[in-house]
């Protein structure tokens, strides 16, 4: 009797062990495949979400609104100068130039001039759409994920500062983030628990009207980002828990998923160059895909980060916005 009892007891303390949190990162497996941390800078805010312009990172911030960091030497970055009089919780952001928009959900939209890195201009703040989610800019257009109210466009090319609100399209569920096809024939979007919508928007012409959608596809989990491939029709979907997901919008009318990984966190951001994937995945840091087969995307890295949340990737490094680390810059092999 005594030995089932201390069997039991034993059971009970592996499966109450191994259960933990949900969400905590268990240990990493498969290497970081030669991608490197080579610096780590700590915001003044929560770091969200990151754009690259020349050599300045762009980092909105939560709270603590718009930092501006120059990475000239990505070893050593130098913190320039901060916005915290955005309202609202900093986001995702985008620029054209040297305006930079900034989503802040329920707060809307706030618009500040970087012309001068050191001396940041906000000009507008909780201003229309709201709420605002995520942002992709097309030449003079700028197109914004609002929630409920499906996708707004505004043109920018009278005044990038002055958005323009001129049409829209209704999508599936409440979009969160909007990418715009290298050919500029569609529009994708990420619609949360409704997963992808896709709009044909190649007579946009000046922007206005209300675009009808071409195709759907529920996904898995909750549709947070998407990338498409430059040149072929696949579309590279963040949907949180259930990690990474291939679609094929070959056949607009008739979405398929081709393909998948458990990335084991929570897939927030995407990002497709060179045939790679990258995706942040919070408490599971930065995960790098290679997708020369779209239909078995293989892991080939993984930097562990505190929360990795926003990123951005040029010829040479990996920037990272991490809700906690702040900036982290890695070195791409």
């Amino acid at each position: 009797m005594q030995k089932i009892f201390y069997t039991i007891l034993f059971l009970g303390l592996a499966l109450f062990v191994g259960c933990g949190t949900p969400n905590d990162p268990e240990s990493i497996i498969g290497g970081d495949g030669g991608y490197k941390i080579v610096s780590k800078f700590i915001t003044s805010g929560n770091a969200q979400d990151i754009v690259i312009n020349d050599t300045l990172a762009l980092l909105a911030q939560g709270e603590g609104g718009l930092m501006i960091i120059d990475i000239s030497n990505p070893k050593a970055p130098v913190g320039l100068s901060t916005v915290d009089s955005v309202k609202g919780y900093g986001y995702k952001l985008v620029n054209k130039d040297s305006v930079v928009y900034i989503a802040a959900k329920a707060f809307g939209v706030s618009i500040i001039d970087v012309s001068d890195p050191e001396d940041p201009v906000l000009i507008l703040s909780n201003t229309q759409p709201r709420p605002a989610n995520g942002f992709n800019i097309m030449g003079d257009f700028l197109f914004t994920a609002a929630g409920e109210y499906g996708v707004k466009i505004a043109y920018l090319g009278d005044n990038p500062a002055e958005p323009d609100f001129r049409g829209g399209a209704t999508t599936h569920g409440f979009a969160q983030s909007v990418f715009i096809t290298p050919d500029s024939n569609y529009l994708l979007v990420a619609c949360g628990e409704m997963g992808l919508s896709l709009f044909n928007i190649s007579e946009l012409q000046s922007g206005w009207g209300n675009y009808p959608i071409a195709g759907w596809i529920d996904t898995p989990g909750y549709a947070e980002d998407v990338v498409a491939h430059p040149e072929l029709p696949y579309a590279f979907i963040a949907c949180g828990t259930s990690g990474l997901f291939v679609a094929d919008f070959s056949d607009s009318s008739n979405i398929k998923i081709i393909g998948s990984y458990s990335t084991g966190g929570y897939a927030k951001e995407v990002v497709y160059k060179d045939n790679k994937v990258y995706v942040t995945t919070e408490l599971r840091g930065l995960q790098i895909f290679d997708v020369t087969n779209v239909n078995s995307p293989v892991r080939i890295g993984t930097v562990e980060t505190a929360y990795a949340m926003g990123l951005a990737v040029d010829e040479n490094y990996v920037y990272i916005a991490d809700e906690q680390e702040g900036l982290i810059i890695i070195s791409i092999p």
